[in-house]
């Protein structure tokens, strides 16, 4: 069974007891056999990931790919014959509009090799393509920039690194057994890991810190700033605590610690090392996060106005095209909702699927719904599509990473 399609049939599994008619009425098991043979033989999956990955490519939040994701969402929605489809408002988004329309690094001396790399989201451009040579720095506090005041004009930087890379010798994926899977249909939900106290705070300080050191060098007439980010020669996507109207940050740059590695050895042998950087980025007005819905509408007079709400985050980060974070979940999504709809099944309750963007931002997407439906965020407010006496606590259920575990998110 084809992992997205055993997904499919896991929401599908989940969501069936809204579809009954009555609670004490016996399971139509034609139905499940229906929907299982419709999902196997007929699945729009593949077609479906494609849409959302090759076809519109990276959807990092703010930029024109983003956009162009939650078009195609809306468009495929409208013809697998959704209802109330609609790309909607969800909350403000200060870090406004992002592109990157160009990357290019290589080392050209000692000799020259090209690196795969990735621009930090909404950092700068450089000034057309630089050659520098490329100097390693220790910093571990405000302190310590005294010591290259004055030395890093028209020069590529990068911080040394005091961490360690472990090699695993344990596979990068595995096929799960039937009993895996059995064990992950009666695991049910559990709570996202949170980051403890002392992490989180180790973390706001170092990210301070980057961000007080990516002011000093820029000052200082550095052309641009290396990081050490990815492994397996893939770099990841990483973003700066930008907001729209400042000044724009130095061009930041993350090549994985393979490449990283080499250059760090060769300035620690006292070889002279250079670099020929090209980054463009854009920067436009866009400060809005958007969730994509849409339903096949309930039939019952009574219940029709409760909703089976079913969630993923559509966008991704700008390096790839988001694959299993999270288009996997958004077409698991509309893969179940296709085939309801082509079974003709018509539920008493509305099923509703929303697309949440802004996600990686900070869960903006969702927040954004939960206020504009179900309870103001500042006043505790329940809205009209919430009943105060079903709920305690919201939850936006995601499906991520393939699969690998069904997380629940606290958003209110």
């Amino acid at each position: 069974m084809k992992p997205l399609s055993y997904l499919t049939s896991l929401v599908l599994i989940t969501i069936f007891p809204f579809l009954l008619t009555a609670q004490a009425e016996t399971v139509d098991l034609s139905m499940v056999y229906r929907i299982k043979q419709e999902g196997m033989k007929n699945s729009a999956i593949e077609e479906l990931l494609f849409g959302l990955t090759d076809l519109t490519g990276s959807r990092l939040t703010g930029s024109s790919g983003g956009a162009r994701g939650n078009e195609w969402a809306k468009k495929k929605m409208e013809e697998l014959g959704f209802q109330n489809v609609r790309i909607e408002e969800a909350g403000d988004f200060t870090r406004g509009g992002w592109d990157n329309l160009k990357t290019y690094a290589a080392m050209t001396s000692p000799y020259y090799i090209n690196f795969a790399c990735n621009p930090v989201a909404w950092t700068g451009s450089t000034n057309g393509p630089v050659k520098a040579e490329v100097i390693l720095i220790d910093i571990s506090s405000v302190s310590d920039f005294e010591k290259y005041r004055g030395k890093l004009a028209g020069k590529i930087v990068m911080m040394s690194s005091a961490e360690t890379y472990e090699v695993s010798f344990e596979p990068l994926a595995s096929r799960y057994t039937d009993e895996d899977l059995k064990q992950i249909s009666m695991a049910g939900f559990r709570p996202r890991p949170g980051r403890p106290q002392a992490d989180m705070a180790k973390y706001e300080a170092q990210r301070e810190l980057r961000e007080k050191l990516s002011r000093f060098i820029k000052a200082e007439g550095a052309v641009v700033l290396l990081n050490n980010a990815g492994t397996f020669n893939v770099p990841r996507s990483t973003r700066y605590d930008y907001k729209a109207g400042d000044p724009e940050p130095i061009p930041e740059l993350n090549i994985p610690v393979e490449a990283y590695g080499r250059i760090a050895r060769l300035i620690s042998h006292s070889v002279r090392v250079e670099m020929e950087v090209e980054i463009i980025n854009r920067f436009f007005e866009n400060q809005k996060t958007y969730n994509v819905i849409g339903e096949i509408p309930g039939t019952d007079k009574l219940l029709k106005n409760e909703v089976v709400l079913l969630g993923a985050h559509i966008d991704s980060w700008h390096g790839g095209t988001g694959a299993a974070d999270n288009a996997s979940g958004c077409v698991v999504m509309m893969e179940a909702l296709r085939i309801l709809k082509n079974l003709n099944v018509a539920p008493r309750r509305t099923i509703r699927i929303a697309l949440w963007g802004g996600e990686e931002e900070g869960y903006l997407g969702s927040r954004g719904y939960v206020n504009k439906y179900l309870v103001d965020r500042e006043t505790k407010e329940h809205k009209p599509d919430l009943r105060s006496s079903q709920l305690t606590s919201i939850w936006i259920t995601v499906l991520e990473n393939t699969g690998v575990s069904l997380y629940r998110r606290t958003i209110w």
